[in-house]
């Protein structure tokens, strides 16, 4: 897919995507720097895959460092952050696109501790390198935005249930972002084809993918709706906050 951002249109902005070494946050990397942005792949365990994707970024004349970080661990935390300072000086955009919660091995409560109190102390954390003007990306899915209207997969409850606390959680801040002039914009889209999400469900629950295709009539690819979610880091901000991505018929409005 094109890229949805004009090139040279994102040039002297420092941009860091969290889960970028693969998937979604992979390519929403790569649009920000065919953009013009200077940008952090951060990975968790994908050392490997994120340093190729820097290479693939500088080889196209982009500007880009690999750092990782386990985001549920502040001191992890702190490191990437020591590293962006030291090596970008600030951020202009933060797209918080890792999120977690099926994995199997993981603690009970893994899921409320990645996608609801990392991501608050990831933008806690962020804030002080992050300038008026800066913009803040908040990727989720309609299963956890509508979950407290519209029922979702038993596998995926915990996820849509702790993705859903941590939107709540960062919507919370609004009033602390707005006093530093950063901001802030929600990404919901529907089961994207070809994420880790998409297929661990597949595995867990047979057919769920191609049911829910089916219901929605299509769903997005990986490129496209990360496509979405590097317009999001530009396009003005939505009344609400939030940019729905593909169809919203099947869920529930929020009160």
């Amino acid at each position: 897919m094109s890229n949805p951002l004009a090139a040279g249109s994102l040039t002297g902005k420092r941009a860091l995507v969290t889960g970028s070494s693969r998937g979604i946050g992979a390519d929403t990397v790569r649009y920000l720097a065919e953009a013009g942005a200077r940008v952090v792949v951060n990975y968790r365990n994908k050392e490997k895959r994120a340093l190729q994707l820097v290479s693939a970024i500088e080889a196209a004349g982009g500007e880009a460092i690999a750092v990782g970080a386990d985001l549920t661990d502040p001191a992890s935390l702190d490191a990437m952050f020591a590293r962006v300072r030291e090596s970008l000086g600030g951020l202009d955009v933060l797209v918080m696109n890792a999120s977690g919660g099926m994995e199997s091995g993981m603690a009970e409560d893994y899921a409320l501790k990645l996608n609801r109190d990392a991501q608050v102390q990831l933008l806690t954390s962020a804030l002080p390198l992050m300038a008026p003007g800066s913009r803040v990306v908040f990727v989720t899915s309609h299963q956890a935005h509508f979950i407290r209207t519209t029922e979702t997969m038993p596998e995926y409850l915990p996820v849509a249930l702790s993705k859903r606390a941590g939107e709540d959680a960062l919507r919370e801040m609004l009033p602390q972002l707005e006093a530093a002039g950063v901001e802030f914009v929600v990404v919901s889209g529907d089961m994207i084809e070809g994420t880790i999400t998409a297929t661990l469900l597949e595995r867990s629950n047979p057919g769920a993918i191609s049911s829910r295709k089916e219901s929605a009539g299509r769903l997005y690819n990986v490129a496209e709706f990360a496509a979405e979610v590097a317009s999001a880091a530009v396009d003005p901000i939505p009344a609400d906050h939030t940019r729905y991505v593909g169809d919203t018929s099947d869920f529930a409005p929020l009160s």
